[in-house]
C-alpha cells in the first residue's frame, strides 16, 4: 500500500537524520514531502518536495509525520512519530514525553527500555527499536575504518556542546591552542551550531598548520579521520563511540568507564595519551556501550523505521488512550511557525498532487 510520509525539521543538522527515511519511503514508491520551521530546505535537492507553509501541510495527505525535533506540526495529517537527534548524553530531557506523539522510534535498548517503561504508565504511545537513520551510510561506510589503527600522526576531533553548563569550550580553549601549536598531533575543531559565536570566533582564529576548525553540517564526515575525540557532554560523542575509538571527555555529566573523563585542562595530554594507547579495560567498556545504545549495524535504520510506521498504521494508528490536549504546547507551536514563515522561508517547491489517507 503506498503512504505519504511528511518529515519535518527545523535545524539543518535535521536533513542527514531524515533523509534515509526519505530514501527508504520513496525507494518502495510512497510520497515523501518536507516542511521546515527553520533552516534546512537549503540542504535538499532539486527533486525534494519541499511545502511552503502550514495551509501546504494541511492539504498534504500524510499518513504519517516524522521528525527529531521534540515539538511537531500536529496540525498535519497522519499519526505523529519521533526519531532522536542524538544518543542520551546525560543531560536531562532526552527521557522526557511532551504528550505530541503516537510513535517513538528508539535507536537501541538504553533508550528503548526507557521508553518502553513510561509507555506503559502513560498508553498514549508505541514503543519500536528501529536504530538511528543518521548513522545508516555511517554504518555502510564502517567496514573501511579499521578500530584500533592509530595512524603514525593522530588526529584529535575536538568538539564542543553549546550549553554553557555543560560546555568545556571556553574551559579547554587555551590547552588546545596550546598542545595545537607543538605540532604533535593534528586537530580537526568543531562546535555546536547553537554556540556562542563569540567561543567559535576563539577556534576558528586558532587554525593553523596543525589545527582545522570545520563548519560540516553532518560530524560524521569527521569521524573516519580521526583517532581521539576530545568532548564534554555532547550526545555527538556517542555517535563517535560507535567507531570503537576512544573519547577524552572534560566534565562529563554522567562519566562511565567508556569515557576518560578529565576535571581540570591540565589533565588533557594525558589523558589523550592514554586515549591513543587504547588500553584494554577502556576498548572492552566502549564495545559494551555502543552495544547498549546501537546495536543494529546494518546501515538499515531508515527502512526499519518506515516498517515501523507500517506497523503501527496496520493495527489501527491509535493507541489505549488519547494524547494529551497540550492546548498551550501546541499553541506556542503555531506562533513559532508561523513566525518562521514570516521571516522569510528558504527555497520550497510545490507538492505535486497525490492520493494517500488522511
Amino acid at each position: 500500500m503506498r503512504r505519504n510520509f511528511l518529515l519535518y525539521g527545523s535545524e539543518r543538522y535535521v536533513v542527514a537524520i531524515l533523509r534515509p527515511i526519505a530514501a527508504a519511503a520513496r525507494a518502495r514508491g510512497d510520497g515523501v514531502a518536507w516542511y521546515f520551521g527553520g533552516p534546512g530546505a537549503e540542504l535538499l535537492g532539486a527533486d525534494d518536495t519541499v511545502l511552503a507553509d502550514r495551509a501546504a501541510v494541511r492539504r498534504w495527505p500524510s499518513d504519517a509525520v516524522l521528525t527529531c525535533n521534540d515539538l511537531v506540526p500536529y496540525f498535519a495529517a497522519g499519526a505523529k512519530v519521533q526519531v532522536f537527534h542524538g544518543f542520551d548524553a546525560g543531560k536531562p530531557r532526552h527521557i522526557r514525553v511532551r504528550g505530541l506523539f503516537d510513535l517513538y522510534c528508539t535507536t537501541g535498548p538504553a533508550d528503548t527500555a526507557a521508553f518502553a517503561t513510561l509507555a506503559r504508565r502513560h498508553r498514549h504511545f508505541t514503543v519500536t527499536q528501529t536504530g538511528w537513520p543518521k548513522l545508516d551510510p555511517f554504518f555502510r561506510a564502517l567496514a573501511a575504518l579499521p578500530p584500533q589503527a592509530v595512524r603514525p600522526r593522530p588526529r584529535i576531533l575536538y568538539h564542543s556542546t553549546f550549553s554553557p553548563s555543560w560546555s568545556a569550550a571556553e574551559r579547554l580553549h587555551d590547552t588546545v591552542a596550546a598542545l595545537s601549536r607543538t605540532g604533535r598531533w593534528d586537530w580537526t575543531v568543531t562546535l555546536h551550531p547553537k554556540m556562542n559565536p563569540a567561543t567559535v570566533a576563539k577556534y576558528r582564529a586558532l587554525a593553523g598548520p596543525h589545527l582545522v576548525f570545520s563548519d560540516a553540517d553532518n560530524i560524521l564526515e569527521l569521524f573516519p579521520d580521526a583517532d581521539v575525540m576530545v568532548s564534554d557532554t555532547s550526545s555527538a560523542l556517542h555517535e563517535y563511540l560507535l567507531t570503537l575509538r576512544p573519547v577524552v571527555t572534560c566534565r562529563n555529566l554522567r562519566p562511565g568507564p567508556y569515557l576518560i573523563d578529565i576535571a581540570t585542562p591540565a589533565e588533557l595530554e594525558p589523558a589523550i595519551e592514554r586515549a591513543l594507547a587504547h588500553p584494554p579495560e577502556l576498548m572492552a567498556a566502549i564495545r559494551a556501550h555502543a552495544a547498549a545504545i546501537h546495536p543494529d549495524r546494518d546501515g538499515r535504520s531508515g527502512e526499519r523505521v518506515v516498517l515501523a510506521v507500517d506497523q503501527f498504521l496496520a493495527q489501527g494508528g491509535r493507541n489505549a488512550r488519547r494524547k494529551p490536549l497540550n492546548l498551550l504546547r501546541k499553541w506556542r507551536i503555531g506562533r513559532r511557525l508561523a513566525a518562521w514563515e514570516r521571516s522569510g522561508r528558504p527555497r520550497t517547491k510545490p507538492a505535486p498532487a497525490t492520493g494517500g489517507r488522511r
